[in-house]
């Protein structure tokens, strides 16, 4: 298989090649990198989220909206298909480096993660990338600077000029909507975080609610985690059976039931003092071939209905 980071280089260029028609911006920083605007300076919109979202799977997945109801209300959804989530999910889509500088805190995602290839979940699927491109979507309300590209760079062994970092706020349409498509990388991490093989998950699709575009950006992040917690969707095909499938889900733990918000706060929004589990979607279907088929978890409309301000 290509690299992943060649592969969402070339959705990198559908991105700078259509950048008018998406309401996104690029910048070229003092040191050659670049920046992809997806709501900073520019609007964005559906369509850019969608591309950012192919872009964070490095392309090995299938992004759409369809239309679906939250307690009676009609509301936009994203659903997201991978035959190949270990290498889509978990070594690309994840949100698993925490970005760093002086002048800036962010959330990184995508295919440069693989060139780090530090995180627990590269060993287990045995996977690591060679590039010299490398392509960070970071969430941030925060404007990427010449010292993450340096900062990126360093860590994936590229050069500065060779990195590309799609930049997006939460608190946007295109953050709402890239965040709507995580449901299966929720499911599948949970799966491997309990000891199931990430090479035995076959094909997932996920499903979540756009949520709502919040006014600041905290208020973006606990409404989006409510919508994959409490709306979030997935079906797994998977070639083993496993003891612990109704733990991938959100009503294993124990704070189901309490909106985001309250979870943040509780910890002063330190989101690493945030127990993992509580980042799982709501339900989901496990087809084990030739064996059984799992169905766990439920939605919880009404809380959704609460948190959009339905």
């Amino acid at each position: 298989m290509d690299s992943l980071n060649r592969n969402a280089l070339e959705l990198a260029d559908e991105a700078l090649d259509f950048a008018e028609e998406l309401d996104i911006g690029a910048r070229e920083l003092d040191n050659g990198a670049t920046v992809l605007d997806f709501g900073h300076e520019f609007e964005g919109g559906v369509e850019a989220g969608l591309l950012l979202a192919e872009m964070q799977t490095a392309g090995l997945a299938t992004v759409q909206t369809r239309m679906d109801e939250i307690a009676g209300a009609p509301l936009q959804h994203v659903e997201l298909t991978s035959d190949h989530p270990a290498l889509a999910l978990l070594c690309s889509q994840k949100a698993g480096w925490e970005v760093t500088t002086d002048d800036f805190e962010g959330l990184g995602s995508g295919p440069a993660r693989a060139l780090v290839a530090e995180e627990e979940e590269f060993a287990r699927v045995g996977y690591e990338d060679v590039s010299e491109f490398g392509v960070l979507a970071l969430e941030s309300d925060d404007y990427p600077t010449a010292s993450v590209a340096e900062h990126v760079a360093d860590l994936a062994g590229v050069e500065p000029s060779s990195v590309f970092l799609p930049s997006v706020p939460t608190a946007s349409v295109a953050g709402s909507v890239s965040v709507a498509a995580r449901a299966a990388e929720m499911a599948t991490f949970r799966l491997s975080e309990l000891g199931y093989d990430p090479l035995d998950v076959v094909s997932v699709t996920g499903s979540a609610p756009v949520a709502p575009v919040a006014g600041d950006e905290e208020a973006a992040i606990a409404r989006t985690n409510d919508a994959l917690a409490y709306g979030g969707q997935v079906h797994l095909t998977v070639r083993e059976e496993f003891d612990r499938f109704e733990e991938i889900v959100s009503t294993a733990n124990d704070e189901y039931g309490t909106h985001f918000a309250d979870i943040f706060e509780s910890v002063d929004w330190d989101f690493y003092e945030v127990d993992e589990s509580v980042f799982a979607p709501a339900q989901a279907t496990v087809n084990v071939i030739g064996g059984d088929t799992h169905v766990v978890g439920e939605r919880d409309e009404e809380l959704l209905a609460e948190s959009f301000g339905f």
